[in-house]
């Protein structure tokens, strides 16, 4: 093939602007193979002086020049000199490496393998042409560093292709061309190491949290107190336990923190009661021993769950004793206990009066046989064990009799006037979730009866009244009170917590099952004391989680528990970012291996995690950027009706929602929202047109692109941290930016020549084939189950 006989040549290369000027590495080879191919000689120099939105351009002698790899090719090959047939061939074998090639380089290395193994073709290499020719020049340039960096036993597995990279690697002026390259391409396109020194960003949206330092309460600012309803340690918590309350109350807690208000979070182990005592019997060992034990399964499941308490404690402690007693005490001098007599079920084998939990029958009022006796697992209804149809002692089985026993009663008849004052107040102000008010209102439209709150146990919190010395107080009483007991072992200022109402806000979440507790028993005996309490503001509570269309049962084996979750290899983001777009906030929902795996593959995968991706490996492994952050085009962001305009608008009008639905505490379709945002993003890239030739021909443009969908990255970052926190300390390592607070519209908050970290893969595929194993693995459905 012809050449041209020119004079000097110099290829310029553009280093005025670094964060954009970065010259491709597979153009510089393309280069230095034409040329020195040819026997042309040409000289290389830097221009820091000239503004141009090229990376490098060829000048020829007559003063012209090529701005475009494939161009130079065609000028050292003569092209115009060709035959018309002999010219289209080549044209389109140029055009297929500029469309189809390198856009393939910009994805990931499975994809960059498959390219290699389309090329192990016969009959494609024979259309390529001769190792020479300008066509096996551009498509050896593109594959050049993908190739050289496989291991030989990878190379050996396309022998045709390692043959044609071979045939041209030893040409004779191969070495004087890898020369130019290895000279002056890694030395300029070396991205920068990314550093705190070449972080360029907005410094006011930088969230700083560390959870060694106490949080306190702050006057002059909102203050927001959280808890969730306290796990008991009589089983393994299940992901219906887990989405129901810990879960709930961690998203929350994190979105607080990242809206820069002062949040504290406190959860423990609710240790007394006449469960502990029925599983210590049943596992043979001690109470102490068995809460010892079950205190630390929940606190491993929640550390892997990575559940950001503030503090994760215990009820078994000194200072619940004491603030229990404290504020029975309060409420026994304020005239609101009651002594009164009451029939009550005694084993005369066990020599015992059986509390509620040492008993089961049938329920009275819908029928169901294994109803406890406090409450029926099936109707919700709470009841007395004395109403028990056929009752039987879970000890031993024996038919109890009837023998009367005097306990201490709240009274929560005379207590129900400033009970449905509060109720009226708080679930107006604090805007309850419905299910919560509803059953709270139905308690009070029955009208409110004095209640038992002592038990005639070993295991609990002591009655500090004469005569009552063999009797603790009832679980359901001091439990709600372990939550002021938790603050307390966190911090000596628990007072300004839980007895400041003016300056503090109390989020409570649980299961619907745990609600009258928290709305009408807890802040009844908060009223009882007479003290100027920090009570209920907001309480969010669930429906179930079933499993596989039944329910979770540790004792068949049914259903994904804390620990086994774990088991699986899935990444504890993933399961959360599932149970969090699957709560049950006002119906039951059901968990499936199906859909877990697909919301993975279809949502996590093909939504957010292809947008980070693509666009990160664009500014990063093309070298296009050299991991440098463009300059916008203000022109181009502030124009009505372009693609950046109204994606950014967009973005605001979801970012308006998204915090909307935080703040009032509707999670799951916050995340729905969050989802809505990446995917605009999505759609972003293809309303831009976003691909390799946008950053050929429409520079500024492209800049534009990769600045604003950076940033939009960096907003996700924020936006998905409650619900995701290690996928999201992730982004921020690879975009090299701190954790950053949400904010209220959305800004370019990293700026021009920021340097972003090495990207990587958020998410990786589930093989569809596991939801057979795991299903039959964790207990199948729910008749499968039974059957057992």
């Amino acid at each position: 093939m012809s050449t041209q006989n020119i004079g000097s040549i110099t290829l310029v290369i553009n280093s005025s602007e670094p964060a954009t000027g970065s010259l491709p590495a597979i153009a510089i080879l393309k280069i230095a193979l034409a040329f020195s191919l040819n026997d042309l000689e040409f000289n290389i120099s830097k221009n820091s002086e000239v503004k141009s939105k090229f990376p490098f351009w060829l000048v020829l002698p007559s003063g012209s020049k090529l701005y475009e790899p494939n161009s130079v090719i065609r000028f050292a090959f003569n092209f115009g000199a060709l035959n018309p047939s002999k010219r289209f061939e080549l044209e389109s074998l140029l055009e297929w490496e500029e469309k189809s090639i390198t856009s393939v380089l910009e994805t990931k290395g499975e994809d960059r393998l498959k390219l290699i193994s389309l090329l192990n073709n016969e009959v494609t290499l024979r259309k390529i042409g001769k190792i020479s020719n300008p066509a096996s020049i551009a498509i050896f340039s593109s594959v050049y560093d993908t190739f050289s960096n496989l291991d030989n036993d990878s190379k050996a597995q396309f022998p045709l292709f390692q043959d044609w990279f071979q045939g041209i690697s030893s040409l004779p002026n191969f070495s004087k061309a890898i020369e130019i390259y290895e000279n002056n391409t890694k030395k300029l396109l070396a991205r920068p190491t990314p550093t705190l020194k070449n972080r360029i960003f907005n410094k006011d949206i930088e969230f700083n949290y560390d959870p060694s330092i106490k949080v306190n309460v702050k006057n002059g600012e909102r203050n927001i107190l959280i808890t969730s309803a306290l796990p008991y340690v009589n089983n393994i918590p299940h992901l219906g336990n887990i989405i129901g309350s810990v879960l709930s109350a961690d998203v929350y807690a994190r979105y607080c923190r990242s809206r820069g208000i002062n949040t504290l979070y406190v959860c423990g182990t609710d240790e007394y009661g006449t469960a502990t005592e029925t599983k210590a019997i049943e596992e043979n060992m001690s109470c102490q021993d068995l809460c010892d034990k079950y205190h630390k399964i929940h606190s491993d499941v929640y550390k892997w769950f990575n559940i950001s308490f503030d503090f994760f404690g215990r009820t078994t402690t000194p200072l619940q004793t004491e603030i229990v007693q404290d504020m029975f005490i309060k409420c026994h001098n304020n005239g609101y206990t009651k002594t009164e007599s009451m029939v009550q079920l005694y084993c005369e084998m066990c020599k015992r009066f059986l509390a509620d939990r040492f008993v089961e029958g049938t329920c009275p009022k819908c029928g169901y046989d294994g109803a406890r006796g406090d409450q029926c697992d099936k109707c919700g209804q709470l009841i007395n064990a004395i109403e028990l149809i056929s009752p039987r002692c879970k000890l031993d089985g024996n038919t109890p009799i009837v023998r009367e026993s005097t306990h201490l009663f709240l009274d929560l008849e005379a207590l129900q006037p400033k009970c449905e004052d509060f109720v009226k107040k708080s679930s107006e102000k604090g805007v309850w979730s419905s299910n919560g008010l509803t059953i709270t209102r139905s308690w009070l439209n029955e009208g409110l009866k004095p209640r038992c709150i002592t038990r005639d146990l070993k295991w609990g919190v002591p009655v500090p009244l004469p005569g009552f010395e063999e009797k603790v107080f009832y679980v359901w009483f001091d439990a709600c009170i372990g939550y002021i007991s938790l603050t307390a072992n966190y911090t000596d200022k628990w007072e300004e917590w839980w007895k400041n109402p003016e300056n503090v806000q109390l989020y409570q979440f649980m299961g619907k099952d745990n609600v009258p507790f928290h709305t009408v028993v807890f802040p009844s005996t908060q009223i009882a004391t007479g003290d100027s309490s920090t009570m209920l503001h907001h309480i969010s509570t669930t429906e179930y989680l079933n499993y596989e269309s039944g329910k979770f049962s540790k004792s068949r084996g049914v259903g994904v528990f804390g620990n086994s979750a774990e088991e699986t290899g899935v990444a504890p983001d993933i399961w959360r970012y599932f149970l969090l777009s699957n709560r049950p906030e006002s119906s039951d929902t059901q968990f499936t291996w199906n859909e877990f795996i697909s919301r993975n593959n279809n949502e996590l995968l093909a939504n957010m995690g292809n947008f980070c991706n693509r666009i990160l490996r664009f500014v990063d492994a093309s070298s296009k950027y050299a991991g440098i952050l463009p300059t916008p085009s203000q022109e181009i962001l502030s124009a009505e009706g372009s693609s950046s305009h109204s994606m950014i608008s967009d973005v605001n009008k979801l970012l308006e929602k998204y915090n909307s639905f935080l703040s009032s505490v509707h999670i799951r379709a916050a995340l729905r929202t969050a989802m809505e945002i990446s995917a605009r993003g999505n759609q972003y890239l293809q309303e831009s047109k976003f691909d390799n030739s946008l950053f050929t021909n429409s520079r500024a443009e492209c800049d534009t692109v990769i600045y604003v969908a950076v940033n939009l990255i960096y907003l996700l970052s924020s936006l998905f941290s409650p619900y995701m926190p290690v996928v999201c300390d992730s982004i921020c390592e690879q975009l090299n930016a701190p954790t950053r607070l949400i904010p209220d519209t959305f800004g370019m908050d990293l700026l021009p020549g920021h340097v972003i970290g090495k990207p990587a893969h958020l998410f990786t595929t589930i093989d569809e084939g596991m939801a057979e194993k795991w299903r039959s693995k964790y207990g199948g459905s729910q008749k499968e189950a039974e059957s057992k």
